[in-house]
């Protein structure tokens, strides 16, 4: 893929496209990793920190439970075209 390097207010930057976003699971305001590596520019999702502590936490506290059944709800099935 090729990109254009565009000005952004003061700064200069590139546009990813939303397919590469997708694959990545990032979206507006996502926080990522940027560095230099032999030449080329590394973009990397930063991950998320404190999630599997909290994980861990939750699931000690018997506070892990289901919010919302797998099943499809009401909404869903008369709501929704599958």
């Amino acid at each position: 893929m090729k990109a254009n390097i565009i000005s952004i207010g003061n700064s200069q930057g590139i546009i990813l496209p939303a397919s590469i976003l997708r694959q990545l699971n990032l979206s507006f305001k996502s926080t990522v990793q940027v560095e230099v590596d032999n030449g080329a520019i590394i973009i990397r999702p930063e991950p998320r920190l404190g999630w599997a502590e909290a994980a861990q936490q939750m699931q000690a506290e018997k506070d892990d439970q289901l919010l919302l059944d797998d099943l499809p709800n009401d909404f869903e099935k008369e709501e929704w075209t599958w």
